[in-house]
């Protein structure tokens, strides 16, 4: 069977995960050619008194329609973070049951990901355990196309889970082609 990636996003309350909180995650499982497989969108329930006392500053203050339709969302929202957690891992034993059956981990890719892996590792342990410890992060490819070559790639910013990762994986590819075989 072709090995598969596990892309993710998750939007939190905000970038501390002692103190914040993952309100929505998305995950795409693509092959290495980057064509999805399957996906997976779920919110989580958060106290509002955490959404109150978290969801405020610079970044929120610019993306207030975002804000405003995560709020919304969670209001509509009765799923717990383990009730999510635990449809994640069942949407991850239906699509990497063979990798998980050889205790293979899983390669997680996305954007910055080593930011959800630290909100992944402090909420979500079971998860946490089906992943490998090597990652794949777009983040650092940006970086050197970036400052060496000088190629931008403009990632439509709708810090929505599922459309961020689509567009990482545009930006992905977008690289690849700028390396020569």
């Amino acid at each position: 069977m072709d090995k598969k990636i596990l892309w993710v996003d998750l939007e939190m309350t905000g970038l501390n995960p002692k103190k914040d909180r993952i309100l929505e995650v998305a995950a795409i499982i693509t092959d290495w050619d980057f064509n999805e497989i399957a996906t997976f969108e779920s919110a989580v329930k958060v106290s509002p008194k955490i959404i109150k006392e978290r969801m405020v500053g610079d970044f929120w203050d610019k993306f207030s329609d975002v804000k405003n339709s995560l709020i919304e969302q969670n209001r509509q929202s009765s799923s717990s973070s383990k009730e999510v957690e635990q449809e994640l891992i069942s949407f991850l034993n239906e699509h990497f049951k063979e990798d998980i059956s050889n205790n293979e981990k899983i390669i997680l890719a996305g954007n910055s990901i080593h930011q959800d892996r630290r909100f992944i590792r402090s909420e979500w342990k079971n998860l946490d355990e089906l992943l490998h410890y090597r990652m794949l992060d777009v983040t650092s490819w940006k970086i050197v196309m970036n400052e060496k070559y000088h190629r931008v790639f403009a990632k439509p910013e709708e810090h929505r889970a599922l459309d961020d990762i689509r567009g990482s994986i545009m930006e992905l590819k977008y690289y690849l082609k700028k390396v020569k075989k």
